[in-house]
């Protein structure tokens, strides 16, 4: 809960200890793909920006993500990951919009949410859900300029589980069938993958501790998406769009 991220907070200004957030998928390669065409301008003024993580698992497992307990469900395994890329390219909102909920049967713990964050000019969808078979969306971005089309997953997390280890710069590289698309008034292009690398966080976890670093990802961030997150659960319980405090 967001009192707890306070108190952590805190707690680490008093002992002077580095508390670094894990949010590794700063480092997914689509998303600093995105990030860099967004940048770049590119895409120009974007006006809607969608965000997926889906994934075809129809039927609830025995594991603690998917039991009743505190901090279980995919609004807190997913949510932070998803609300903290969208908060590091466009800032807070300044309202909110979501659908949280159960969908499986049997399930007890929420598998699916669609949030939107309002912002003046740009409105972002973050989802997830598990009954995506097939190819999915993960990244569709529309802006003044052209369009940016990207489905599948981040291949990182699937290649350690495999065994491949982040030991050279071009581990977590994509092959062109995995490219994302821009599409423009002169047609369409493919858009290489910048190279992710999860170990980017730990190396600069390292450099915090042992020679006082500042952390890509600050703890006050993190705290960020937890808000949202705990925001996103009044949204439902009230049927209402709320403000987002500033």
């Amino acid at each position: 809960q967001a009192h707890d991220g306070h108190a952590l907070i805190r707690l680490a200004g008093e002992r002077r200890r580095v508390l670094a957030p894990f949010h590794n998928r700063r480092w997914d390669g689509d998303f600093l793909t995105v990030q860099g065409l967004i940048e770049s301008g590119r895409l120009g003024e974007i006006k809607l920006f969608e965000s997926h993580f889906d994934r075809f698992r129809p039927t609830p497992q025995r594991r603690w993500r998917e039991n009743a307990e505190p901090g279980s469900g995919i609004l807190y395994d997913l949510g932070p990951h998803l609300i903290d890329q969208a908060l590091a390219l466009f800032g807070k909102p300044t309202a909110l919009s979501a659908r949280v909920l159960k969908t499986r049967p049997g399930a007890e713990a929420v598998d699916y949410f669609h949030l939107q964050l309002h912002y003046p000019n740009t409105e972002v969808i973050l989802h997830s859900d598990p009954f995506g078979a097939g190819p999915n969306p993960r990244f569709r971005v529309r802006g003044s300029r052209g369009s940016y089309l990207k489905t599948g997953l981040d291949s990182q997390e699937a290649r350690l589980r495999a065994g491949v280890r982040p030991d050279s710069d071009d581990w977590a590289a994509e092959t062109p069938e995995q490219y994302g698309v821009l599409y423009h008034g002169e047609g369409q292009e493919s858009i290489p993958t910048v190279t992710g690398g999860y170990q980017r966080l730990f190396e600069n976890l390292a450099d915090a501790i042992r020679h006082g670093a500042p952390l890509a990802v600050q703890p006050g961030e993190a705290l960020g998406s937890i808000e949202l997150i705990e925001l996103a659960l009044r949204v439902q319980a009230t049927g209402r769009t709320l403000p987002v405090a500033p």
